[in-house]
């Protein structure tokens, strides 16, 4: 029997320096048109915080495992790393993978 090999889910959180907010937000919605046309991407919608629009979510889901990988090992993923680390606080995006609640969640 074959498996299903289910959507990688994930949330990226980010804080941008004080004064970084607009760099990072003109960062992320560029980056943001590039991940979207990346095949294997589903969904990549960027969030700011209401009380705090220094802090940024990004909701991603991918088709797989291997679209996954493909995203990570992109030239522009490097690109838009390498520039935002300037602009936000720590060492980068904390990732946060997801899996359905309950067995509902997902269907193939």
């Amino acid at each position: 029997m074959p498996t299903v090999d289910h959507p990688v889910v994930l949330h990226a959180e980010f804080t941008a320096r004080p004064g970084s907010e607009d760099e990072v937000m003109r960062l992320i919605g560029d980056y943001a048109e590039l991940v979207r046309d990346e095949p294997g991407n589903i969904v990549f919608d960027v969030y700011r915080r209401v009380d705090s629009l220094a802090d940024f979510f990004v909701f991603e889901v991918y088709r797989d495992q291997e679209a996954f990988d493909a995203h990570l090992r992109a030239d522009a993923g490097m690109t838009f790393n390498t520039h935002l680390a300037d602009h936000i606080v720590g060492e980068g995006s904390t990732l946060n993978f997801l899996t359905p609640a309950s067995v509902t969640g997902w269907r193939p």
